[in-house]
């Protein structure tokens, strides 16, 4: 599957397979490549195409769409509560575990690790401090967001982006990993509005499915939330929509 590559800046990269992105950055010193793609199983050796600096990886989560490349590298940074859900045919040989607060230096261009447990239990956002650009993973986008399934914990996923919330006056842009490219901070209101009702109960469903797993399809402007398809089966107030 090809992998465009596109530039976003001198020092930034988005490269973007169908469906899903992924980014390299590089300060004076040293480059970062967030996430490694799905179908891309040469995402070293392309960023390697574009900077001769030396290179890591982290991830914000572990989901297989975003873990494509990681058998290239010998080591990547992640979350340690993500271990849980980082497969075992797709490890680096070395964790290097990532908590919150933590930063990453690359020459001139420091980044800042936010964990954002919810969409999965280690996921995390990635600050670039000086750009005031947040790298959200799947926290933060306007397509359909994966709710459902034992990786998924929608009231840490509420909470998780009131904390984001919180810190908007640190940044101006956010990149998604789906979606559209770039999105308005302005959508993290949005977002924590829809998902507050979502669990009072408030929002009309359909049914939908992926790869034939049964699910609830919550269209809420902002984006689609899929979630399991006994979601909301303990006394809430939500309806189906009739098509």
């Amino acid at each position: 599957m090809e992998c465009r590559i596109i530039p976003i800046d001198e020092q930034t990269w988005r490269l973007e397979e169908e469906g899903v992105r992924f980014f390299l950055l590089t300060g004076s010193r040293s480059a970062l490549l967030i996430d490694s793609g799905m179908q891309t199983h040469n995402a070293k050796k392309l960023a390697e195409g574009l900077t001769a600096l030396p290179l890591s990886l982290l991830n914000t989560h572990a989901d297989i769409d975003h873990i494509g490349s990681n058998a290239e590298f010998d080591a990547v940074y992640m979350n340690p509560a993500e271990l849980v859900n980082y497969p075992l045919a797709k490890k680096a040989s070395d964790i290097i575990p990532i908590r919150d607060g933590n930063s990453i230096d690359l020459g001139g261009r420091r980044l800042e690790v936010i964990e954002i447990p919810g969409h999965t239990p280690g996921s995390i956002a990635i600050l670039d401090v000086e750009r005031r650009v947040l790298f959200s993973g799947d926290t933060v986008q306007d397509g359909s967001i994966f709710l459902f399934g034992p990786m998924r914990n929608i009231p840490a996923f509420y909470h998780s982006l009131k904390r984001l919330e919180s810190m908007t006056g640190r940044f101006d842009l956010v990149y998604p990993s789906h979606g559209s490219f770039p999105v308005k901070k302005e959508l993290i209101s949005r977002l924590v509005s829809q998902t507050a009702r979502l669990e009072r109960g408030e929002l009309a469903f359909t049914d939908a499915q992926f790869h034939g797993i049964p699910l609830k399809q919550y269209d809420v402007g902002a984006a689609v939330f899929l979630c399991d398809a006994d979601y909301g089966q303990d006394g809430g107030k939500e309806r189906q929509e009739t098509l």
